[in-house]
């Protein structure tokens, strides 16, 4: 494992992609903090830049390097069994095509053994985005990605590519500053 963290951060730092599993769905991934690493995801994907991403993190306080953090998401953040997304409402200290038009970021902090060395090594949050055309159903397991995605990225994570348990996306809650929650996905 650690030898791919290293191939990745290399990759990573010369601002490439990279096609890695995460503790919910394969993803295709860059530096959050490279505004022209994450022009080539939306490249990969076809994907509207009008449409934002989410971040990963390794750590609950990194969420407010990148955004204002109501208190309300930290205990939901330290208590949530399964992987949660929040969409936090001012990002900050990102590439600014991932904040949304209404100024909010989506952040997931990983359970992810893999992915949480890989942000600390990175020292950076990663962009995630499902390995798929934008449009197109997101592959739960690696042998569901299409092989067109699988060769623009410029590194797969040679981790995990033959598990077939599928694993459910994140759920996604929008919280604003005075702690008004919205259930987006459960």
């Amino acid at each position: 494992m650690l030898e791919e963290v290293k191939k990745c951060v290399s990759v990573l730092r010369e601002g490439g992609t990279i096609l890695y599993p995460t503790d919910t769905i394969w993803g295709i991934g860059c530096d959050a903090t490279n505004e022209e690493a994450v022009s080539k995801v939306f490249d990969i994907k076809h994907r509207p830049s009008s449409k934002s991403m989410i971040i990963l993190v390794a750590e609950p306080h990194q969420i407010s390097f990148y955004a204002d953090v109501p208190v309300v998401s930290k205990e939901l953040v330290e208590y949530s069994e399964l992987p949660l997304t929040i969409i936090y409402p001012k990002a900050k200290g990102i590439a600014k095509s991932l904040i949304a038009e209404d100024g909010s970021i989506a952040i997931r902090v990983v359970k992810d053994e893999f992915c949480k060395m890989l942000i600390h090594a990175l020292r950076k949050p990663l962009v995630s985005t499902s390995a798929n055309i934008s449009g197109e159903p997101a592959p739960v397991i690696f042998d569901e990605i299409d092989e067109a995605i699988k060769n623009k990225v410029d590194y797969v994570v040679n981790l995990r590519q033959h598990e077939t348990k599928k694993s459910p996306p994140s759920r996604i809650i929008k919280i604003e500053m005075d702690g008004t929650i919205e259930i987006i996905r459960k």
